[in-house]
């Protein structure tokens, strides 16, 4: 894949990239790695969706919802910020909205509904084909070029997309604020799916979400890396980056 690969802009300015198939490795490889992220496992991704270029931002969740919760709402670039302090059940009330008032005509002659990607899509896309603990490589000193963290942020969110992609044209992967994703949390990977589909809990009220943000530290942006939240909790650290799926 590359910057070439079909993609499509909704009305609301945001890129939406095709991720096509493919099989890759998920999880941490080594062994002293957190158990969360054990045992590493291939992940089969057999239906292309399109991913966010971006995360969404204040200006776009405030078009849908009429509201802006964000905790960084101030001042003259607030509104490229990325939306945060929204709730995963927040969020699909947002994606309610965008797909019954907001999805009426059809992406490069397809037709589809937008939703949160599952972890693997997440890490599928994050990883962009490499095996390193980040897109760009295994080390920390370069995360500066590539995302936002608690060494570099200013104790703040930024505008989006103003770091380097990563090898999809994908930004802020790595910090800005961490990506509500599908899947109920589980502690580690024993038995969830090997395919793209979300792990299903039932009762299970923690989400996963994934990139780390703002004020964590470098860690906690590897494509590996996994957090988890309630669902009904909204924390200025969490939003969202949406996946519009082909019917």
């Amino acid at each position: 894949m590359s910057e070439e690969n079909p993609r499509f802009d909704d009305e609301f300015g945001s890129t939406y990239v095709l991720i096509s198939p493919g099989t890759y490795q998920m999880g941490n490889p080594t062994n002293n790695s957190p158990k969360r992220e054990l045992p590493s496992h291939e992940i089969e991704i057999t239906q292309p969706f399109f991913l966010g270029k971006m995360q969404v931002t204040q200006i776009q969740w405030q078009s849908v919802m009429s509201d802006n919760p964000a905790k960084f709402s101030e001042g003259w670039s607030a509104g490229l910020r990325p939306i945060e302090n929204v709730s995963w059940d927040d969020v699909q009330i947002f994606i309610e909205k965008l797909n019954t008032q907001h999805n009426e005509s059809p992406k490069l002659g397809l037709y589809g509904k937008w939703r949160l990607p599952s972890e693997s899509e997440w890490e599928y896309a994050a990883r962009a084909g490499t095996l390193s603990r980040w897109s760009f490589g295994d080390k920390d000193a370069e995360l500066d070029e590539y995302g936002w963290h608690a060494g570099n942020s200013g104790a703040s969110t930024r505008e989006v997309g103003q770091k380097k992609a990563n090898p999809w044209g994908l930004h802020d992967l790595h910090g800005n604020v961490s990506e509500w994703c599908l899947d109920d949390w589980s502690s580690n990977y024993e038995n969830t799916p090997r395919d793209q589909s979300a792990m299903v809990i039932n009762g299970e009220t923690r989400k996963s979400h994934r990139g780390g943000n703002w004020f964590t530290e470098s860690d906690s942006t590897r494509c590996s890396a996994r957090g988890s939240s309630q669902r009904n909790i909204a924390k200025d650290g969490i939003g969202l980056r949406l996946v519009w799926q082909p019917d």
